[in-house]
């Protein structure tokens, strides 16, 4: 099952079950009636349960007219982890790390698929990083690795638009991951139960139709079990909580020269069994400023 998150033709936020498949969505069965959210029907013991006895309704929604939203809008939390690809190590010099690096997002700094992505007036240079996007179904504290998969509640694919020059203004790297507009969501949550093993699965980033990155998720030094159990032990994992697993090698900083995304650009973050997030590049106006 697909669900995704969109604004409705009357302009109020609504979230839905995507029909069609993978490669070609057709509609939205719109769910907006019971649940105000994607995050809402997560934290909902029922909710996941309602949607699936929903899923063979007539979608009333045309996908290609929804405006989509980041996945989860709302997320309580959004966790980061750096260098979490091997390729990604390699490519950076960096040793091994011997526990994830993680760093946080703020909502705000999320845009839905189609939508432009936003290279700030700031800096020339706004990279791509392709990730695996796990949502969190249940809350959670203190969970084993065996267990972690239980409190998963689906995966999506996310672009971890990364402003490298602000990102290495200090050792923290949050400024350089927090501008607006900056991170892609989307387009959809696939459930759980439709990966198998999410290991297996392949990942791709293309920039104006050009591979820059490929990798399998086995390439992952901390997967998805262990960072479930890792984030989950020092704070609580509430439903709609996103781990953003990490990019591997090709990223637009190491290539010679290096390879900025900017005004005009597409970039597509494609997870084989998931989907493709597709944006545009768009370059914030001079003038911009939200007050």
């Amino acid at each position: 099952m697909k669900l995704t998150s969109y604004i409705a033709s009357d302009g109020r936020e609504s979230c839905g079950i995507v029909t069609g498949s993978v490669d070609q969505p057709e509609g939205i069965i719109d769910l907006g009636e019971r649940f105000r959210s994607l995050r809402e029907l997560l934290a909902d013991p029922e909710g996941l349960a309602f949607a699936r006895s929903q899923a063979h309704g007539e979608a009333n929604v045309s996908f290609a007219d929804a405006r989509l939203l980041p996945v989860i809008p709302d997320p309580s939390k959004i966790f980061c982890v750096g260098v979490n690809f091997a390729s990604h190590v390699k490519e950076t010099g960096r040793e091994m790390p011997a526990k994830p690096m993680i760093f946080l997002r703020f909502a705000e700094s999320q845009v839905g698929a189609n939508q432009p992505m936003l290279c700030p007036k700031v800096s020339d240079q706004f990279d791509y990083e392709g990730e695996l996007a796990v949502i969190i179904g249940k809350r959670c504290r203190y969970v084993p690795e065996d267990e972690a998969l239980d409190y998963v509640a689906g995966y999506s694919c996310y672009n971890d638009g990364s402003v490298r020059d602000w990102q290495r203004h200090t050792q923290q790297f949050s400024p350089g991951k927090n501008f607006v507009e900056t991170g892609a969501f989307g387009p959809w949550m696939v459930t759980r139960d439709e990966i198998a093993d999410v290991s297996a699965l392949s990942m791709k980033t293309r920039l104006n139709g050009q591979e820059v990155q490929a990798a399998t998720l086995d390439d992952l030094i901390f997967d998805v079990p262990a960072l479930v159990s890792y984030c989950s032990s020092f704070i609580t994992l509430q439903p709609g909580d996103v781990i953003i697993c990490g990019t591997t090698g090709g990223v637009g900083a190491f290539h010679k020269p290096p390879l900025w995304m900017k005004e005009g650009d597409t970039v597509e973050v494609e997870i084989s069994g998931i989907g493709i997030l597709r944006n545009s590049i768009a370059k914030e106006a001079p003038d911009f400023a939200i007050l």
